[in-house]
Formats: structure tokens, sequence, C-alpha cells
């Protein structure tokens, strides 16, 4: 490598503090000793139910639930919907290992939707798998934060009975046409995970309209009959037909996490604008690299640029490979989809054993030029021009 070529001095993982408020709250927390979302005095609003009171109402959802992860929220709303051994569920080729993970647990069959170029689920491919494969529900995976025509998807959805459950783990704050991800299905579960859009460390939440569907989801969750503690939830009378015949499958929040994520909710808009920057500088500085596609964002959709993707078409593995070898000596660090084992969270459809081979040739066409890299908030526009700058040069010397 010459020694006069820019290097990337930035650190790809490096999340930014807590915020005072979220760190004032959170020792209040600690003083009181009172962790567990149901040690609360009596007419108390615990930091939990205040939480999900806020996220119902950021996201114009009637009821919210928050749970120990985002793949607890998954698998918690698959079983709200009675998803049990040998059924078989839709979900995306293109996602990450706890979506298949969250189906293969409770003994389901994961059954994979093609993705296209702009990185999205093949609509044509799921009104196929709609009515061939036999499934009653979608996970849908908004990977990596990149929106399907929802409105489309919705009617196939529809057309064929399928009950929907959007998976916004990349899309806390996006919306498609307005409406905001995780709200045109019957569940949206999202993730507070280091690496999301809030941070807690690990965590999850829920959204609902359907008053049966999140009623079970409180009583999984643990509630041990104390669903009264609850503030965005339905009526008392919708748990009495559901309290003795749905199992205790733990999963919690706890109120140290959630002092921790309030804050964050009215930090967000904030934080995402300045996460639209990023992605647009980067975006601006490749949209000219010979051979490398940058992928299109629709005018429908409203992104949080939380991670940056581009293919570089027809490239053989090797050749990739020592693109990633080149900018990691340089300081940036690209995680590519198309490697035959899974390094880190770049897992894809062949590695998830645990549910049946599938032939999928336009997925493996598409993850064999996928890279990918993570655009975190201590980063500013000028670390993202010299990503960008540094990808440029890399790509034009290959």
């Amino acid at each position: 490598m010459d020694d006069t070529l820019e290097v990337f001095s930035g650190n790809f993982t490096q999340q930014e503090p807590i915020s005072e408020a979220g760190i004032a709250a959170a020792l209040a927390v600690l003083q009181s000793g009172r962790l567990h979302r149901y040690n609360i005095s009596p007419g108390e609003i615990g930091e939990v139910a205040a939480l999900e009171v806020d996220f119902a109402t950021f996201t114009g959802a009637r009821y919210c639930l928050a749970v120990a992860s985002g793949g607890y929220a998954l698998g918690c709303a698959l079983r709200a919907l009675g998803v049990g051994p040998g059924d078989r569920v839709l979900t995306n080729a293109f996602t990450l290992a706890p979506v298949p993970g969250a189906i293969a647990a409770l003994g389901a069959e994961p059954v994979f939707v093609e993705v296209t170029e702009d990185l999205v689920i093949d609509l044509d491919d799921l009104a196929d798998k709609a009515t061939s494969a036999g499934a009653k529900v979608l996970m849908l995976s908004h990977m990596r934060g990149h929106l399907c025509d929802m409105d489309r998807l919705m009617e196939i959805a529809e057309a064929a009975g399928l009950q929907v459950i959007e998976d916004c783990a990349h899309t806390m704050g996006a919306a498609w046409r307005g409406t905001p991800s995780g709200r045109h299905g019957i569940i949206g579960c999202y993730s507070t995970q280091t690496y999301k859009h809030m941070n807690s460390g690990e965590g999850g939440l829920i959204v609902s309209d359907d008053p049966v569907a999140m009623a079970r989801m409180i009583l999984l969750s643990g509630s041990y009959m104390l669903f009264d503690r609850h503030r965005a939830t339905p009526p008392p009378e919708v748990f009495e037909g559901l309290k003795y015949n749905t199992p205790n499958v733990s999963g919690r929040m706890d109120n140290l996490r959630a002092a921790i994520l309030r804050p964050q909710i009215a930090e967000l808009p904030e934080k995402i604008a300045r996460w639209t920057a990023l992605y647009r500088a980067l975006e601006a500085g490749l949209s000219a690299t010979p051979g490398l596609r940058v992928i299109p964002r629709p005018q429908e959709e409203t992104f949080v640029g939380s991670s940056f993707q581009f293919l570089l078409p027809g490239w053989a593995a090797p050749r990739i490979l020592s693109l990633v070898a080149r900018c990691a000596a340089r300081g940036v660090e690209l995680k590519w989809f198309g490697a035959e084992e899974p390094v880190a969270f770049t897992s894809r459809h062949q590695s998830w054993r645990y549910a049946p081979a599938q032939h999928l040739p336009r997925t493996d066409h598409v993850l064999a030029g996928l890279l990918d890299l993570r655009l975190p908030l201590t980063f500013c526009e000028a670390d993202a021009a010299t990503i960008a700058r540094i990808l440029d040069q890399e790509v034009r010397r290959m």
C-alpha cells in the first residue's frame, strides 16, 4: 500500500454516548433499585410502561410492548399469530439470521422470497409464493433499511390472506408514502440493539392495532397477570379469554433499559436527518464510480441511512476479496454478502441449514456482488466524503 494514500481513521462500530437525559433517567432507576418492570408503587407508571406509551405515540399505533430483544419480538409476534411446528412462513431471502431463526425456533419452516437488485423483496416472486407455498404469515424484513412498494405488497398479502409481520430493525423512523414502517402489517417489530436507531445494548419494541394479538404478546412476554400495569394496552376484557391458555415465554424489558431509551425517541428526528446527510454524501461520492451500482431510493420512501450498500455486478469473488482487503488497509470496513462462509452479520440463506435448502438464483446473483458498511453518527459528512473517495479510488484500481 502506497504510504501517500489517504487513510480513514474512524471507527465503524463506535456509537455516540447516551445523552445526559438518558444517563440521568438510568441513574434514577438504579438508585431506586426497582429494575423489574412490574416492581412499581400503586398508581405509578414505570419506565417500561411509559416507554410503551411514548413509542406508540411516535408510531401512531394503538398498542406497544417493550421486550428483551428484537429477536424476541419476532418470535413473540409469530407465536401471537398462532405459528407453530410444521407451519410455513414466507420471508425475505436477503435478511439477517434472527429472522429465519425466529421462524425455525418455533419448529416452523422459512420459505424464502427472492430479492431484487434494489435490495427489496421481489413482489412477483412473493405473489407466486403467497398462493403456492401454503403459508399464512409473511415476516417481511426491511433489510438494511430498504422499503419495497408497501402498497403493492399489502395488496398481494390481502388477496392471499397473508398476515404481515414487519421486521423494522433497520427502519425505525422510516416511512412509505408517509406511513411509518411497522404500521402496514398487523404487527411491527423493532430492535434497540446497539447498532440500531435507538441504543439500549439489547432490546425490542412491538406495535400493533390488533387487541387480541397484542394481548397475547403481553401474556407471552411474562406479564404474570399484571397486565393492568401496562398503559399502551388493550382493555382488560381482551385478556380474559386468553390468560389461561397463553404460555409464559418470558422476555420483558427492564426499567433500566427503558429509561435509557425514552429520551432517544425525541432525539430520533435529528439523528435521522444526520444519517440522511451522511448517506447522501457517500452516495454523491460514488455516483460516478465505474462498475459500481448505488441502490436507488424511491421518492415514496422516507429512509434512515444508518448503513450503505452498493453492488459490483459481474465481479468475481477474488476481485471483491481484494477490494475488501485494500479498503480495510485504508481504514474502510466493508462487509461482503457473497462469501461462502458466514462472517459476522453477513450470513446468507445457504448458511441457515435449519431451513430447507432452496433454489434462489436471483438472490444469489445479487448477494454475489453486494457490499455493505455502517454509518455511525460518530461520523460527520466530511468522513463520509473521505470514505467515498477511498472506495472510488480502490474500485477504479481494480
